[in-house]
C-alpha cells in the first residue's frame, strides 16, 4: 500500500494576504479601517441569516495539490455560496469595515484574491465552466452594505490560481523539509537531565494531556523543574504528530529567559527547530519616536513590498532568532524589525510570547487565532496564576468622560460635525455622573452606545482624510479607544459587570469589567489541541480551573516539592496582626521587633513583604529608630525603571558587613519571578494576608461571586492575596543547597480559612510568640543540615 504523503498546510486568507500585500505601513490609515476584529462575525451572521434558503453559509472549502515529496493543502470558509435561478453559482466574500463604503471604488485585493481562491476550489470540484464572486462590504457602525460583482471562467481563475501557487511554492518546500528535519531530530530526543522525584511522573501527565487534546492545570512548587517538565513533553507530542506549534506564554522577561534557555538545552541534545521570543514594539522600534507611517519612518516605507524576502533570508542564516538577529536583518532590508518579527513567528516552531499574542483581542496574531482557523496548537503557560488579573485587563474596556471634551478642543476648528458628536456623548456621559455617587452599576447603556457608534463613524471618515493634523496622536489614541470599547461591547454578557465611577483624580469613567474570563480565554483555547497551565501559586486549584477555563474535564495534578523540610523554617507569628483597625504604632513597633529579632540571630540577606507602601514605610520608620544600627536595609519604590529595579538586586549580590534587610511590597516587581539562590536571600518575612485593597472594583467581584458561586470574600479578595503570600514565600528556597526561614506576621493565617490555602509543602511549621520567635530561628541556624544524598 502506498505511503500517504505529508501534507502542506495553508488557510485560504494567510495565502493571499502573505503573497499580495504590498507597500508601506501606515497607522495613519490602515489602523482606521483594517477588517473589525470581533464585530465581524456578528455582522457575518447577521447578513448569512437574512438570506434565503438558496445560500449555504460557512461552507468549508478545501484543494490538495500534488507535489512531488508532500501535499499542499490550502482550505478555508467561504462565507456563503448560493445558485441563482439558472444554477449559476456565486462564491460570497463578507468584509465588516469601518470605512464609509462610498469610498470604496472596487473591492480590496486581497479580499477578492481570497473569494477568486474559493471560486476556483468550487469550480473546480464541482466542474463548473464558470463561477461568479460577489464581494459584500458591510459599515459595522451603519450595516450599510454595498456589492461588487464579477464573473469568471474557469480557465482564468486556474491561470490565476496556479501562478499564486508557484509564487507560495519556495515557502511550502521550505516548510516541508524544515519539518522533515524537525521530526527527525526529535524522534532520537532524550530528557536531558536525571529525573527528579515526581518530575517523570509529571513528564508523562503533560505528554498524557496533549494527547487526549485536554487542559491540565499544574501547582508545580518551586525546585520541580516545571520549565523543562513541561517544554520536553511538549516537544515529543509534536513529534509525534499530536501538534506542530508550541506557544510557550509568560507574564514576564525573566520566565522568557528560561523558557529560551530549556529550548536551548533540547538544542545542544540535538533538537532541531525554529525558536522566536516576540519583543515588544517599542523594545525593536528603530527610530526616535514610534511614529508607524512613512513619512516618519524609513523602515516602514515599502516595508511590505521586502519583508518576504527578509524573512526567507533569515529562516535560511538561523535557527534560534534572538533580538540583534531580527534587528540586523531588519536593517539590511529597511523593514519594520517587529512587523518582520511576527512574520518570523508564522515560521516558527516554539514562540516564547506574553498573553497578549494569545489572549488579548486587540494584539493576538492574526496570523494563527484569526476567526475560523484552528492550528495544531500547543500552550505552555507559565505562570498562569497572572492570567486572572490579565485577561480581565484585556476584556474589559473604559471610556473617560474627560477625553470627549480634550478632544473637542482638538477637532473644533477642524470638523463641526464631530465637535457636535463629541458633545453629544460628552452630554450622555454627564447625565450618568449626575446619578454616581460611589458607583452604579448598569444592564443596559443602548443610549450612549447609539452615539458613540455615530461618532466613531464619523472620526473614521475623518481620520481617513486627514492624514496630518497637529495632535493627531491624541485623537488617533482616543478614536482606537474608542473602537475597542465599542468591540468589547460585542462581548458584553453574563460574565460582564457595566459600571460608572468618578475616580480619586476626579475622572468620570464608564467600565465594561469582564468580572469572569473564563469563557473569552476558552475561546482562544479552542484554537489550539491542548493547554498546560502551570505555577509555584495555584491554590486553590479550583478557583482558577473556574476563571481559567469553561471546560467541565479539564486535569489537575500536584507536582512533588523536591525541597526537604530541613531546608526550611516555616514560622507563624500569632500575636501580630496587620488589620486596618490594628495598624497603630504599638503593632508597627511589634512587626519591626519581629524583623530586628528574627536577623540577630543570622547575619545575611533578607526580604520583608509588606502588604502597601504606607505600612511598609511606617514599619521601616521604627525599625530604623530601634535597629538601624543592626542592619542596612533599602526601600522599593513606586514604579521603579528596569534599570533601578537592576541596581536594587545587585544589593544582594554583595557582602554585607551586617544583616541587609530589602523592604518590598507584596504582589510588586520583587514578590514574584525573581531568583536569588543559596545565600543571596536567607529570609522572608510577610506582613499581612495580602488582601487586595478596597475598591469599587474589588467590591463588583465580591458582589458578583456571591451571587454566582457564594464564594464572592474569597474570589475578590482571599484568593488573590494568598497568591501574593506564597509569591513572596517562595522567593527563599529556590534550589537543594538552599537554607533558610519564613516568617509569616498576621494572626489571621492561623484560621482554618487559611490553613485550608497552605501547599502541601507546609506541612511542618511551627506558631510563635514575639517572645519566643528568636528561640525557633537561633535553634534553625544552629542545626546541621542533614547530609545530601551522595
Amino acid at each position: 500500500m502506498e505511503q500517504e504523503k505529508p501534507q502542506v498546510r495553508i488557510s485560504v486568507r494567510n495565502l493571499v494576504e502573505f503573497i499580495f500585500r504590498e507597500g508601506d505601513i501606515d497607522n495613519r490609515r490602515k489602523s482606521v479601517s483594517a477588517d473589525a476584529m470581533m464585530e465581524g462575525t456578528r455582522i457575518h451572521r447577521k447578513i448569512q441569516k437574512s438570506k434565503d434558503e438558496r445560500y449555504l453559509a460557512e461552507v468549508p472549502l478545501k484543494i490538495s495539490l500534488d507535489e512531488k515529496l508532500y501535499q499542499l493543502t490550502i482550505e478555508g470558509r467561504a462565507d456563503g455560496i448560493f445558485t441563482e435561478e439558472d444554477d449559476f453559482a456565486v462564491i460570497d466574500e463578507i468584509k465588516g469595515v469601518y470605512m464609509k463604503l462610498e469610498q470604496l471604488e472596487k473591492p480590496i485585493y486581497v479580499h477578492q484574491a481570497q473569494a477568486m481562491c474559493y471560486a476556483y476550489i468550487f469550480a473546480w470540484q464541482n466542474q463548473l465552466p464558470e463561477i461568479g464572486i460577489q464581494m459584500t462590504y458591510c459599515n459595522l457602525d451603519t450595516e450599510e452594505i454595498r456589492y461588487f460583482r464579477e464573473n469568471y471562467r474557469f480557465e482564468e481563475l486556474e491561470q490565476w490560481f496556479l501562478k499564486l501557487i508557484t509564487e507560495y511554492k519556495k515557502w511550502a518546500d521550505f516548510q516541508y523539509q524544515w519539518k522533515e528535519k524537525r521530526q527527525a531530530s526529535i524522534h532520537q530526543l532524550e530528557f536531558p537531565y536525571e529525573y527528579r522525584p515526581g518530575q517523570h511522573q509529571l513528564v508523562a501527565d503533560v505528554y498524557r494531556t496533549i494527547n487526549r487534546k485536554k487542559n491540565l492545570f499544574i501547582q508545580a512548587p518551586t525546585g520541580v523543574g516545571k520549565t523543562i517538565s513541561t517544554i520536553f513533553p511538549a516537544v515529543k507530542a509534536v513529534g509525534e504528530g499530536l501538534g506542530d506549534r508550541i506557544f510557550y506564554l509568560t507574564a514576564k522577561t525573566i520566565t522568557a529567559t528560561v523558557a529560551k534557555e530549556t529550548f536551548g538545552i533540547l538544542r545542544e541534545a540535538g533538537y532541531q527547530a525554529k525558536l522566536i521570543q516576540l519583543t515588544a514594539k517599542e523594545k525593536l522600534c528603530l527610530c526616535e519616536e514610534m511614529e508607524c507611517n512613512p513619512v516618519h519612518c524609513p523602515y516602514a516605507k515599502g516595508h511590505f513590498d521586502r519583508v518576504n524576502d527578509a524573512v526567507f533570508d533569515l529562516l535560511h542564516k538561523s535557527d534560534f532568532f534572538t533580538r540583534e538577529e531580527i534587528i540586523a536583518q531588519a536593517k539590511e532590508y529597511q523593514v519594520c524589525p517587529f512587523e518582520m518579527s511576527l512574520d518570523v513567528a508564522s515560521w516558527a516552531d516554539d514562540i516564547i510570547c506574553d498573553y497578549n499574542y494569545v489572549f488579548d483581542p486587540n494584539v493576538y496574531l492574526k496570523r494563527f487565532f484569526q476567526e475560523g482557523i484552528k492550528g495544531d496548537y500547543i500552550f505552555l503557560i507559565d505562570e498562569a496564576h497572572n492570567l486572572v488579573d490579565r485577561s480581565r485587563e484585556m476584556y474589559s474596556a473604559s471610556l473617560y468622560k474627560e477625553d470627549f471634551l480634550t478632544v473637542k478642543k482638538i477637532l473644533k476648528p477642524l470638523s463641526r460635525k464631530l465637535e457636535k458628536n463629541l458633545d453629544k456623548c460628552n452630554k450622555i456621559l454627564l447625565d450618568y455622573k449626575r446619578e454616581c455617587e460611589k458607583f452604579e452599576i448598569y444592564d443596559n447603556i443602548a443610549n450612549l452606545l447609539f452615539g458613540l457608534m455615530r461618532l466613531a463613524s464619523d472620526m473614521d471618515e475623518f481620520l481617513q482624510k486627514n492624514p496630518e493634523f497637529a495632535e493627531r496622536k491624541t485623537v488617533l489614541e482616543f478614536y482606537m479607544n474608542l473602537r475597542n470599547f465599542l468591540n468589547i461591547y460585542e462581548l458584553v454578557d453574563e460574565h460582564y459587570v457595566i459600571y460608572t465611577e468618578i475616580q480619586e483624580d476626579g475622572r468620570f469613567m464608564m467600565k465594561l469589567y469582564c468580572v469572569d474570563p473564563s469563557l473569552n480565554l476558552q475561546k482562544c483555547l479552542d484554537k489550539g489541541n491542548s493547554a498546560i497551565f502551570f505555577s509555584a501559586t495555584f491554590l486553590p486549584i479550583n478557583y482558577y480551573k473556574q476563571l481559567l477555563s469553561t471546560k467541565e474535564d479539564n486535569y489537575a495534578v500536584y507536582a512533588t516539592s523536591t525541597f526537604k523540610e530541613s531546608q526550611r523554617l516555616l514560622l507563624f507569628g500569632k500575636d501580630v496582626s496587620t488589620k486596618y483597625t490594628r495598624r497603630t504604632p504599638s503593632e508597627f513597633e511589634k512587626i519591626a521587633d519581629y524583623i530586628g529579632k528574627t536577623i540577630a540571630c543570622h547575619p545575611g540577606n533578607y526580604m520583608v513583604f509588606f502588604p502597601s507602601y504606607k505600612l511598609m514605610e511606617q514599619v521601616h520608620e521604627v525599625f530604623m529608630d530601634k535597629y538601624g544600627d543592626e542592619a542596612e536595609t533599602i526601600l522599593q519604590q513606586s514604579g521603579m525603571k528596569e534599570e533601578e529595579r537592576e541596581e536594587f538586586l545587585l544589593n544582594f549580590e554583595e557582602n554585607h558587613a551586617q544583616a541587609f534587610v530589602a523592604f518590598c511590597v507584596m504582589g510588586g516587581i520583587f514578590g514574584e519571578g525573581i531568583d536569588l539562590k543559596k545565600d543571596r536571600l536567607i529570609g522572608v518575612i510577610v506582613v499581612g494576608t495580602g488582601l487586595p485593597q478596597i475598591s469599587n472594583e474589588r467590591e463588583i467581584l465580591r458582589q458578583y461571586y456571591d451571587k454566582n458561586q457564594g464564594e464572592g470574600f474569597d474570589y475578590a479578595f482571599r484568593y488573590p492575596g494568598m497568591n501574593k503570600v506564597l509569591q513572596a514565600a517562595g522567593r527563599v528556597i529556590r534550589t537543594n543547597e538552599d537554607r533558610g526561614i519564613i516568617l509569616l506576621l498576621d494572626e489571621r493565617f492561623l484560621q482554618s480559612e487559611y490553613r485550608n490555602l497552605y501547599p502541601r509543602e507546609w506541612k511542618e511549621r511551627k506558631i510563635c510568640s514575639l517572645d519566643d520567635v528568636q528561640n525557633y530561628v537561633s535553634e534553625f541556624w544552629n542545626t546541621i543540615p542533614e547530609q545530601k544524598d551522595r
